[in-house]
């Protein structure tokens, strides 16, 4: 796919989510000059200990999108399993198609060109409300999530109140 395509499909994309909002998150472009860079909000999960969170990440496209995965960074701090410490979200839909060499995943659970970006944010979303602790991203986070689900929700309601001072 052409770089054109790329962007016309992001660009579809957009006023797509723009005519009917989907529960959950908001999205638009860091810059209206850039279809590839887009801002969005993930609102924590309702009945999760991330409910009334508002955490800001970016999705960045390839010019390849969408044959390749966007890459996803919330710059909200964010205590998750599958979220690094610098913010870098690792779920099995953005890692790049085929197999997994070291035969974690099937090539099915990971990028298909046919994931958009409400798809992203809806499994995103999901991950928030049900962590994969056997994969961490984030070690430390999957220790207390595992270990001391307490110290877990204390560090979580910190990210959620400082979200929540963002606005």
């Amino acid at each position: 796919m052409s770089h054109d395509q790329s962007s016309l499909l992001l660009r579809k994309q957009l006023a797509e989510l723009n005519r009917n909002a989907v529960e959950g998150f908001s999205a638009g472009l860091i810059d209206d000059n850039d279809i590839y860079k887009w801002e969005v909000v993930i609102y924590g999960p309702p009945d999760t200990v991330f409910e009334g969170g508002f955490f800001k990440a970016h999705l960045l496209f390839p010019k390849e999108y969408p044959h390749r995965p966007p890459k996803m960074k919330f710059v909200s701090e964010i205590w998750h399993p599958n979220i690094d410490k610098e913010g870098n979200v690792c779920i099995s839909i953005l890692h790049e198609p085929g197999d997994d060499k070291y035969g974690y995943e099937k090539a099915s659970e990971r990028w298909l060109p046919v994931h958009t970006v409400e798809t992203i944010l809806i499994s995103v979303i999901s991950m928030l409300a049900d962590p994969n602790d056997e994969s961490p991203a984030n070690v430390d986070a999957a220790k207390d999530w595992r270990e001391e689900p307490e110290v877990f929700r204390k560090k979580v309601a910190r990210c959620v109140r400082k979200s929540q001072d963002e606005l």
